[in-house]
């Protein structure tokens, strides 16, 4: 049996055994419990016989051994990372592992600032244009965490020229390095201006429709993308005095969101849901567009029925509920907007 926690001399043998000391403290106390008294006293005694100049270099001797007892911290981990990815000759493995270390490690915002101090960026963006997918799916991963919710990183990421190429790597023939990529462009733009202003200018809407317009493209893929729709939509809301953006005007990714809505995937239907309800409430958006071009009405209520069946399911019928309350809302939105505010069938 382990020792209990209220066992001091055997928690002090442990912390020794274990290679490692949680302080300073733990470390004197294990120093202490196994010396022999007799010798600390005569050490004591020589201690008092040193001058003030020996005594003050025996203490750096010990601030350097103990200095040299100490974990290295995030910042010098990251550094050995980003080194390691400077090193043209490093072998592919050791180059994946470093990539993977800098994605732990970039976590924490303090840590995301020092990636850049460090200078961390420009490496994982020339990572980018790596022969291997696997190698750009990681890269584009860590950009994506280092510049989420992060005004700074986000701006010195496009000054360096990121988001062109993680743009172009959605379209990659590797679903996982598309999906990264996506994550990177939507944490690079959000709520950031400029980058939403240099992803229209990069023909962002018309990457957008490629993605879901497309009838087989990978769900999470999908999913990404409608998500960044309604998030550009919403931040459009938010700041209502910026110009207009191609991205809602675009017709034909306005009748392919709107298409989505027959999907049979709960989740998915819901943010298209919320993505059109962003759009609907946009003072830009026009309402015969959706009525007569996408066809909402019609969709809205295919997608009735279908949430119908589904709330028969035991299994499923709490999230259709919430996805048709939803609809619902979208519903009444569109009336509204096009002048025909009337009572929605229950």
């Amino acid at each position: 049996m382990r020792p209990s926690n209220d066992d001091d001399s055997s928690a002090a043998d442990h912390e020794g055994l274990d290679g490692g000391f949680s302080s300073l403290d733990g470390m004197l106390q294990w120093a202490i419990g196994h010396s022999d008294p007799a010798k600390l006293k005569e050490t004591a005694q020589d201690m008092q016989r040193l001058s003030s100049d020996d005594l003050k270099k025996r203490q750096i001797e010990i601030k350097e051994l103990v200095d040299s007892m100490k974990m290295p911290s995030d910042a010098q981990f990251m550094q050995i990372a980003i080194d390691d990815l400077n090193n043209s000759s490093l072998s592919f493995e050791d180059r994946h592992r470093a990539l993977q270390e800098l994605l732990i490690l970039v976590e924490p915002i303090d840590n995301a600032n020092d990636l850049s101090k460090l200078g961390g960026l420009s490496p994982l963006i020339r990572e980018l244009n790596h022969s291997d997918s696997d190698v750009r799916r990681v890269a584009a991963w860590v950009l994506g965490k280092a510049s989420q919710n992060h005004a700074i990183i986000q701006k010195q990421i496009l000054e360096l020229g990121a988001l062109p190429t993680l743009m172009k790597m959605t379209r990659s023939a590797s679903v996982e390095e598309a999906i990264k990529a996506l994550y990177a462009v939507s944490a690079l733009i959000r709520n950031n201006l400029g980058g939403q202003e240099l992803f229209f200018s990069e023909a962002g809407d018309v990457m957008l429709q490629d993605i879901i317009g497309n009838s087989s493209i990978d769900i999470r893929l999908l999913k990404k993308a409608i998500f960044l729709v309604a998030d550009l939509a919403e931040c459009k809301l938010e700041i209502v005095e910026r110009a207009e953006l191609p991205f809602f005007t675009n017709l034909s990714l306005l009748k392919s969101i709107v298409d989505l809505t027959s999907t049979t995937d709960l989740d998915l239907q819901e943010k298209v849901l919320f993505a059109i309800k962003n759009l609907l409430r946009l003072s830009t958006t026009e309402a015969l567009i959706f009525k007569d071009f996408c066809d909402l009405d019609g969709a809205l209520e295919r997608m009735r029925l279908q949430l119908q069946d589904l709330m028969a399911d035991e299994f499923r019928s709490d999230f259709a509920v919430d996805v048709e309350n939803l609809r619902r809302e979208v519903e009444l939105i569109f009336h509204k907007k096009l002048g025909e505010v009337k009572q929605v069938p229950k």
